[in-house]
């Protein structure tokens, strides 16, 4: 195994022998499972409503959920001289330029986005309050201002929570260490009372009182991070402190983050100082905080019964809601969806150590063309054995046969998603002028305008023109990933992704334009809405249909075609998608 990552199910294993010698710490991605908003959410909010105010445009919420709305707006910043997209600073940067020092203001805001009828507990909510409510878990901390953790243990338990926060904080040691359990602590405060943490100057320490308590709730119990970017220096100094104690984590410390995604440098800082002072820590993949918690309650033996019916308040059952007879009249509304179905079996690889993302995609790096890789409890795979067994080399123990789910959608198999959306995108690139790439939402086919033969795009060039060039006079933008400025190219793409609705799959297809370097698309905004203004109605049809010809590599209509993303292997090493090449429509029934 990897140092520092856990299987998802070896955690579960461990804290569920013993669950109350664990505290959890959360932040805000496990109160956005309840329809609030992340701090990545709140940053956006806070930069709309400044771009809005600088630059007297009407910006509604709803339209910063628009990739172009947000590049503009990211651009405008830019060139503001704000800190760059995802700088740690960004957070406490824009409510310093929105609100200043006036808590009045602060708190009003985050009562109007944070307020309890907002709050729609999801299942990892009521597990959390169900763990606490039963005694499972007798401490939680959080950077939160939200009441979701008090509405839960209301809704699953039937009693009250008062959180220790900025407001009163002398007797929060005194509590934990009397044992006054369940012990819940705000430690940026609570959007409902005077004292909050938001600003730079606030967040540069953390309230002597409560970091007390954590302190000693660090030297009592494990530790379960679940939500919890680590962007906060002064959290993850206090964390740190937590190691120079006598007893530091004493059954752990378990950092659990989304699978795919690299934890923050400071995460693995504290992961690494914590081994070193003899702490089991670890870091967890997981799907996501509900799927998470919902197989901890699962494995927690002694479930209160009364607890039980509140957490499973919803419980899966077959429904059958009968769809209205097909239309027959017009208007017909054409749709970007082609119907698709899916191999069901690939390669499982039994490896001699965990593997994490990173590891996995620099041992698969110069096969790319050649193995498609996902990881959950194992790694999966397509690509022939022998490449497999090349690449992996001595990591590899054996390889056998596995079934792949098809329905990944389900919260436990969101990562079947990308990996067959990666081998659809392959699949359609395979001997055509097209570029393949992936994006964490989707594949891309970007159009090879310098390709040796270009002959199949000319249905795409019949309707576009040029099909990729230059974006005059635009050179990207210098950071600290990219120190060297670079010309900017543009391509005509397709975004490939997959959808199931009506108990069927769907291949969706969205004609786009590539933006080369990546992370120059936010300048190149000017250049990409003149290009994609007029691509409406008629003239998107048209694209759409130029765009269908070119992937599948055909114009006849209502016939079905078979893919494959390689030039060999049997049907498990290079699977098989069956495609149709009608899109589904939609008429009028009256």
């Amino acid at each position: 195994m990897s140092e520092g990552l856990m299987l998802q199910s070896e955690f579960i294993s461990i804290f569920c022998e013993r669950p109350a010698q664990f505290a959890w710490f959360l932040g805000a991605g496990t109160s956005r499972t309840a329809g609030l908003p992340t701090a990545g959410d709140v940053i956006w909010d806070l930069k709309r409503r400044y771009y809005r105010l600088e630059q007297d445009r009407d910006v509604s919420p709803q339209d910063i959920q628009n990739e172009a709305v947000r590049t503009r707006i990211q651009a405008f910043l830019d060139s503001q001289g704000f800190p760059p997209l995802w700088a740690d600073e960004e957070y406490t940067t824009y409510f310093e330029k929105i609100f200043g020092e006036d808590r009045e203001r602060q708190r009003n805001y985050l009562k109007g986005i944070l307020s309890e009828d907002k709050v729609t507990l999801s299942v990892g909510n009521r597990v959390l309050g169900g763990l606490m409510a039963a005694g499972f878990t007798r401490a939680v901390f959080t950077t939160n201002f939200d009441s979701v953790v008090e509405k839960a243990i209301a809704e699953v338990g039937g009693s009250s929570l008062q959180a220790y926060s900025l407001e009163g904080t002398g007797s929060a040691l005194n509590a934990i260490q009397n044992e006054e359990f369940p012990f819940y602590c705000k430690l940026h405060g609570d959007f409902r009372f005077e004292s909050l943490k938001n600003l730079s100057a606030d967040l540069a320490t953390q309230n002597e009182a409560l970091s007390k308590a954590v302190l000693a709730g660090g030297s009592r119990f494990g530790l379960v991070v679940a939500g919890y970017s680590g962007r906060d220096a002064s959290i993850m100094s206090l964390l740190a402190k937590v190691l120079e104690a006598p007893t530091p984590f004493p059954h752990g410390l378990y950092w659990t983050g989304l699978k795919g995604a690299s934890p923050h440098p400071a995460v693995e800082s504290l992961l690494g100082r914590a081994r070193a002072a003899g702490v089991k820590a670890e870091f967890v993949e997981i799907e996501t905080f509900d799927a998470l918690m919902s197989r901890v309650w699962r494995n927690i033996d002694r479930r209160p019964a009364a607890i039980d019916a509140k957490v499973r308040k919803s419980r899966i059952s077959n429904v059958n809601i009968p769809m209205p007879p097909a239309g027959n009249k017009k208007p017909i509304l054409r749709l970007n969806a082609l119907p698709i179905t899916l191999p069901d079996r690939c390669l499982q690889l039994d490896l001699k150590e965990i593997l994490d993302w990173r590891t996995l995609r620099a041992v698969v790096a110069d096969y790319r063309r050649d193995i498609i890789v996902t990881k959950a409890e194992s790694v999966w795979c397509w690509g022939e054995e022998a490449d497999v067994r090349q690449a992996f080399g001595n990591r590899l123990k054996r390889i056998s046969e596995a079934n792949v789910p098809q329905d990944f959608h389900s919260g436990e198999n969101l990562h079947y998603k990308a990996f067959f959306e990666e081998a659809v995108t392959l699949s359609l690139a395979s001997g055509k002028p097209l570029v393949p790439r992936m994006k964490p939402s989707a594949g891309f086919l970007i159009a090879d305008g310098n390709a040796v033969d270009v002959g199949a795009l000319a249905p795409l060039q019949s309707i576009v023109g040029r099909v990729s060039g230059r974006v005059s006079g635009l050179f990207s933008p210098i950071d600290d990933d990219h120190p060297d400025s670079e010309p900017v190219s543009w391509a005509e793409a397709l975004r490939v992704s997959l959808d199931a609705k009506d108990g069927r799959t769907w291949l969706l297809l969205e004609p786009d334009v590539w933006i080369w370097p990546p992370h120059a698309r936010k300048v190149a905004a000017e250049f990409l809405e003149g290009r994609k203004s007029k691509r409406f109605n008629g003239f998107h049809n048209q694209l759409l249909n130029a765009w269908t010809e070119v992937a599948l590599g055909t114009s006849e209509r209502n016939v079905s075609l078979e893919i494959r993303p390689f030039g060999s292997g049997t049907s498990t090493e290079n699977p098989a998608f069956q495609i149709g090449t009608r899109t589904a429509f939609a008429m009028s029934a009256a």
